[in-house]
C-alpha cells in the first residue's frame, strides 16, 4: 500500500478528497424510508421478547426513531467496499501498480479489488480462506482476479498473501487497515449526509425534527403550517456495521465534529463482538474465532482502527445483537423493504431494534426523537443462503407458500392474485 507519510490524515476533508477521486468509478447509491420500520422502532418491546436477554425485567423503552438507510447493497460488486478499494488504487502509482495488487477477503473485498484492477488494467491475486462462500468466491473470479485459497485462520491467510507478494512482487492492498482503505469507505458517510438533507427538505414528515410550534390564531406553526425544527435534516445518530472497522473508522471520520452521533454495531456469537468487549475492557482484542452468520464481520479490529473506534469524540459506543436478532432485523429488509440484503448489512438495525440500552438512551435523549441513518453495507448472499437460514418444517412451509388454506385444506380454483 502506499507509504503512510504519503496518506492524508483521518479527517474529513480528506474523506471529501478522497469522494472526489473515487466518483467515476463508484455509485451514489440510494437513501430510503420505510414507515413500517419507524412504527415498529418507535414502539416497546414486550416484555415477554426481553425474557431470557440481559434486558429482562426491565420497562421496555419507547424512544422515536426514523431511519434513513444508506443501500450500499446497490453499490458495484453489491457492497460498500468499492469505495475504499478504488481510492487504494487511486492513491498508487503506476510504478507501484506494475506488478498487480494482492490481498486477503472472504468475499466482499476481494471482489472489490478485483474490480478496481480490472479497471486499472492490471493482476489481482486474492487469497480467500475456503470457508468463503461459492458465490463470492465464483463472483471475484469473475472479475478477473486469480483466487488463491488458504486456511482460515490469519496465520495460514498471511502465509499464503507473502507467497504471492514473492512470487509476482504484488502489492498488498489490506481488507481495512490502511488509511486510505478508510477515506474510501467514508464517502457513503458524506453522500448519505446530503441525501438526508435533501430528502427532508423535500419532505419535511420524513424527519422527528419537524415542530409545530402553537400561535395566536389557535393553530399550529405559522398560519397553521408545520415549521421545521433546526435540525430537520441533520441526522442525530449513524449505526454502521463493524467487522474489521474501515467502514465504522472512515463513517466516524466523515461525520467528525458534525454533531451526529456514530455508533457501531457487532454480533455477539462467539465472541464476534470484539470491538464492544474491547471498549469495555479498554484494550484491543486480537483475535476472534466466530461462524456468525454476518460473515463480513468474522474479523478483529486493527491498531488503526482501534485508534480511531476507541476514540469517543468518534465513536460513541459499539453495540452487539444475536443471530436470531439479525435474522429478524434481516427478514424485515427483505420482506417490508423489497431489499435483498446479506446479514452483515442489518445488523445496524437490529440494534435499533432490540437493544434496550440503545433504545433507552434514544429515548432519554431523544426528546421527540432521533433521525437515524443505518449503513445497509452489501446484498452478496444467494437465494440458497437465504432459504437455509429460514429453514421451516414442511407444514408450515406449505402454507407460507400458500399451498394449503388456513385450515389445512389444499382446494383451489381461480384465485387471483
Amino acid at each position: 500500500m502506499a507509504d503512510l507519510a504519503r496518506c492524508l490524515p483521518l479527517q474529513r476533508s480528506s474523506v471529501q478528497s478522497a469522494h472526489d477521486l473515487i466518483k467515476p468509478f463508484i455509485h451514489e447509491t440510494p437513501v430510503v424510508t420505510n414507515t413500517t420500520l419507524n412504527d415498529l422502532a418507535s414502539s416497546p418491546q414486550t416484555p415477554q421478547s426481553l425474557e431470557g436477554t440481559p434486558f429482562e425485567g426491565r420497562k421496555p423503552a419507547k424512544p422515536r426513531m426514523k431511519f434513513f438507510f444508506k443501500c450500499e447493497n446497490f453499490q458495484r460488486i453489491g457492497a460498500f467496499k468499492s469505495r475504499g478499494a478504488f481510492h487504494a488504487l487511486a492513491r498508487l502509482t503506476d510504478e507501484e501498480l506494475q506488478h498487480g495488487v494482492v490481498t486477503h477477503s472472504s468475499g466482499n473485498h476481494a471482489q472489490a479489488l478485483a474490480l478496481a484492477a480490472r479497471t486499472r488494467g492490471i493482476p489481482a491475486y486474492i487469497v480467500m480462506p475456503t470457508i468463503s462462500t461459492p458465490s463470492k468466491i465464483a463472483a471475484t473470479k469473475g472479475y478477473g482476479a486469480e483466487v488463491i485459497f488458504s486456511g482460515s485462520t490469519s496465520e495460514e491467510r498471511e502465509a499464503v498473501v507473502e507467497g504471492v507478494m514473492k512470487r509476482t512482487n504484488a502489492i498488498l492492498v489490506p481488507p481495512y487497515d490502511h488509511p486510505d482503505i478508510i477515506l474510501g469507505q467514508g464517502t457513503q458517510a458524506l453522500e448519505l449526509e446530503a441525501q438526508v438533507e435533501e430528502m427532508v427538505q423535500k419532505e419535511p414528515a420524513l424527519s422527528t425534527h419537524t415542530a409545530a410550534e402553537p400561535t395566536t390564531n389557535g393553530h399550529n406553526g405559522v398560519n397553521g403550517k408545520k415549521q421545521h425544527d433546526q435540525r430537520a435534516g441533520h441526522l442525530d445518530a449513524v449505526v454502521a456495521p463493524c467487522g474489521g472497522g474501515g467502514m465504522l473508522s472512515g463513517v466516524a471520520t466523515a461525520f467528525s465534529g458534525t454533531g451526529t452521533y456514530v455508533f457501531g454495531a457487532e454480533p455477539s456469537f462467539e465472541g464476534g463482538d470484539d470491538a464492544r468487549r474491547g471498549l469495555a475492557a479498554g484494550k484491543r482484542v486480537e483475535s476472534v474465532k466466530t461462524l456468525t452468520i454476518a460473515d463480513g464481520l468474522r474479523t478483529p479490529l486493527s491498531e488503526l482502527t482501534w485508534s480511531v473506534i476507541s476514540d469517543k469524540t468518534k465513536v460513541r459506543g459499539v453495540y452487539a445483537v444475536t443471530e436470531d436478532q439479525i435474522l429478524k432485523a434481516m427478514r424485515l429488509v427483505l420482506e417490508r423493504m423489497k431489499l435483498l440484503v446479506e446479514p452483515s448489512a442489518v445488523i445496524g438495525l437490529a440494534v435499533c431494534l432490540f437493544d434496550e440500552d440503545f433504545r433507552s438512551m434514544v429515548e432519554q435523549e431523544g426528546g421527540e426523537g432521533w433521525d437515524i441513518g443505518i449503513v445497509l453495507s452489501g446484498g452478496n448472499t444467494t437465494v440458497e443462503a437465504i432459504s437455509k437460514m429460514y429453514t421451516v418444517a414442511e407444514p408450515r412451509a406449505e402454507r407460507v407458500e400458500a399451498k394449503v388454506a388456513m385450515d389445512g385444506s389444499r382446494e383451489i380454483e381461480n384465485v387471483a392474485g
